[in-house]
């Protein structure tokens, strides 16, 4: 078995995340995304939409997307619980996690992607006033979620799951989209402050 990487890009990230909160090393393949090493024939044949990670098992099936990955590992290593630990709260852990995909990490990742100069060549075509326009949309959500954190430790309750990895991970690529912390929102910082110092946050 052996894990396609992307390093620092946040779905690569995601995955890396979730295997030192569960323990489990794994052989990676490290695949330079800055020089498009996503787009290698390789990582191609493995999955055909180029993007990274992808999990090869050791009888050759290739799973890519990052909760399809995490779930995979679940199931095989359900201690600690990161995705839910029965139905009601497996639910709400998706229910959450998918959130935090939809509303945070990609308003971030089109921000990024639509204005960041470095995008050009990868975001085609490049549209300014979509990237911009899901600024607001950023901070909208992040309101949303700091009265959430109001009333419990972690974005699905009161314990660590895929959700608040999701949502470190989008709050870290805030940096270089540029959108600003919202140092106002207590809840949110508090909440990161307690997941970004978790010894996982550093994979």
């Amino acid at each position: 078995m052996k894990l396609y990487d992307g390093g620092r890009a946040p779905n690569p990230r995601r995955v890396s995340v979730f295997l030192a909160e569960k323990g489990i090393e794994i052989d990676k393949v490290p695949v330079d995304m800055g020089q498009m090493g996503h787009k290698s024939e390789e990582v191609t044949q493995l999955n055909p939409l180029q993007r990274l990670p992808v999990l090869v098992l050791d009888d050759g099936t290739a799973i890519s997307e990052s909760v399809a990955i995490c779930r995979y590992f679940e199931e095989l290593h359900p201690e600690p619980p990161l995705m839910g630990t029965d139905a009601r709260d497996r639910a709400i852990v998706e229910m959450w996690n998918r959130r935090m995909e939809l509303n945070y990490l990609a308003a971030v990742a089109a921000a990024f992607r639509h204005t960041h100069p470095a995008m050009k060549e990868w975001e085609v075509p490049q549209i300014a006033e979509w990237g911009e326009a899901n600024r607001p949309k950023v901070l909208s959500f992040l309101e949303l979620l700091d009265q959430e954190l109001a009333g419990r430790e972690f974005i699905a309750g009161d314990s660590y799951t895929i959700a608040d990895i999701t949502g470190m991970i989008a709050f870290d690529f805030m940096k270089p989209a540029r959108i600003e912390r919202p140092e106002h929102l207590t809840n949110v910082m508090r909440w990161y402050g307690t997941v970004s110092a978790r010894p996982s946050a550093k994979a």
